[in-house]
């Protein structure tokens, strides 16, 4: 099984659009089985709220629902507990390499740095985070695209995993 845990500053729009869209991706492909998915955020000033609504409506755009869904700040645990810990900037990278004391076992990343650098899409390496931007479109083509990359990465490995198992 492979844990994936996203995370972004208070954990109401970037992180938790991650987790749905994987999510979806994951379910649509039948392979819920393989995975546990997950969001936090670097700070505790959302804790406890919900997906901020206009991240909810661009979720719903494009068929995604987030019931339930509440802030959680990062823990020291997580790094144990996850096998990918996928920040949305470079603050959150460096915010995690505090709680973690640092990245002994190489795993975390940028979302964006899983994508090709040639993808003109992108605006940077960082995720733009929109509560600042309102920009939620633009924060949905980066997200997707990291997790369309992710999600490729990782079935790659499920099924070359599993041929080497057979």
């Amino acid at each position: 099984m492979r844990k994936i845990l996203f995370v972004c500053h208070g954990n109401i729009c970037r992180s938790p659009m991650a987790e749905f869209i994987l999510k979806k991706m994951v379910r649509t492909a039948g392979l819920e089985e393989e995975f546990e998915i997950a969001s936090a955020g670097t700070s505790d000033e959302e804790l406890g709220n919900p997906v901020y609504p206009m991240a909810r409506q661009e979720l719903a755009k494009h068929g995604i629902g987030c019931p339930g869904k509440t802030a959680r700040r990062i823990t020291p645990e997580d790094y144990n507990h996850y096998d990918l810990i996928i920040g949305m900037d470079a603050a959150d990278l460096k915010n995690m390499r505090q709680v973690y004391c640092g990245d002994p076992d190489g795993k975390l990343s940028l979302l964006l740095d899983h994508t090709p650098e040639s993808d003109t899409k992108h605006h940077g390496r960082d995720v733009v985070d929109p509560w600042y931007t309102r920009k939620f479109n633009v924060a949905w083509e980066d997200i997707h695209a990291g997790c369309e990359a992710i999600f490729e990465k990782v079935t790659a490995d499920i099924t070359s995993t599993e041929e080497n198992i057979s």
